[in-house]
């Protein structure tokens, strides 16, 4: 990025799918000090294209393609559609492989700004220097849902949401040494950059990333991950659980979730029929469950049980969260 004349309080956007590339790119720009911006990679380019020009992002970093349920996306040429009328403003679009297709002969390639990153990784040395941040220097830009009006950027400082992130991370998810970490949210939202990023490698432990949909291609995805990684917290959505709990405990029961200490809820209130099926069928009865409230604009949990310690009501976030007054 460097290399490439990205410089420390520059925007940049990432619109990218659920892998490893995410994560690599959103940590080598706080290590740079330029800010990241990352947008859901399933909206469209007209949002896209407002969120790069609110950001003032001069650089974008995308996939070839995605993947989701089955479906393959374009989000190289929705990158291309969102640029056009920003061409004053984008210098460099970063492209990673997903799924290797020919972007040149689909028409979906601008010599002169679009880079390969396989091409120009294999330039760098594999170290570079931290940038140094004064505590009030903007780590990124997220914008708001736009659920209840236009979308906002709201900015993130960076030593307050560090604290916080990692603070938060490890008393919510009881977080201890050699602990695997599953969130299984999208970094276009806050729970990502919050609890998939920075909460938990502040805190040393691993973290899970998840691509695609929780029923595709079949049910059990959740579960087979936790057994598969030995997944000791896992955090995920009440209309998740609910679409799974409707097509049958089996789904979860013939995996091995014996690892499991903590299972987080997050994004909505969650009904009582489903926080006791989270409880007593993935749970088997044994782990804490963590209904946790917050926003955007917090950066991290203002309402959530503590894990063993506070006592439980179904349905309910319980209490606030150390100096909060709700």
């Amino acid at each position: 990025m460097k290399a490439q004349g990205v410089q420390k309080g520059d925007t940049v956007a990432i619109y990218m799918p659920m892998v490893p590339e995410l994560a690599f790119t959103m940590l080598a720009c706080a290590r740079i000090g330029a800010p990241h911006s990352v947008v859901f990679a399933g909206f469209s380019a007209e949002s896209l294209r407002d969120r790069i020009a609110y950001a003032d992002s001069k650089w974008v970093f995308v996939t070839d393609e995605g993947k989701r349920g089955g479906r393959t996306l374009p989000l190289k040429r929705i990158v291309d559609d969102a640029c056009k009328g920003l061409e004053s403003l984008v210098q460099k679009v970063f492209v990673f492989k997903r799924t290797g297709v020919d972007l040149a002969a689909a028409g979906n390639w601008v010599e002169g700004r679009d880079v390969w990153m396989d091409d120009l990784k294999e330039q760098q040395r594999p170290y570079c220097p931290p940038e140094w941040m004064d505590s009030e220097d903007c780590l990124f830009i997220l914008f708001t849902s736009g659920s209840t009006g236009k979308p906002k950027g709201v900015a993130h400082t960076t030593a307050g949401y560090l604290l916080y992130a990692a603070m938060t991370c490890k008393t919510s998810f009881d977080l201890r040494p050699g602990d695997i970490h599953a969130c299984v949210a999208d970094c276009g939202w806050i729970t990502g950059p919050s609890y998939i990023v920075y909460g938990p490698l502040c805190n040393g432990v691993t973290t899970v990333m998840f691509e695609s949909t929780p029923t595709y291609p079949n049910p059990s995805r959740y579960w087979d991950l936790v057994e598969k990684h030995a997944v000791t917290s896992f955090y995920t959505a009440p209309t998740a659980i609910r679409a799974i709990m409707a097509l049958g405990d089996e789904n979860v029961t013939k995996h091995d979730r014996s690892t499991l200490r903590t299972l987080g809820s997050v994004g909505e209130p969650i009904n009582p029929e489903a926080w006791q099926w989270y409880f007593n069928v993935v749970g088997n009865g044994n782990c804490s469950v963590v209904d946790t409230y917050w926003q955007t604009e917090t950066g991290g949990h203002l309402m959530t049980p503590i894990p063993a310690k506070t006592p439980v009501k179904p349905g309910s976030c319980c209490f606030p969260f150390y100096g909060i007054d709700p």
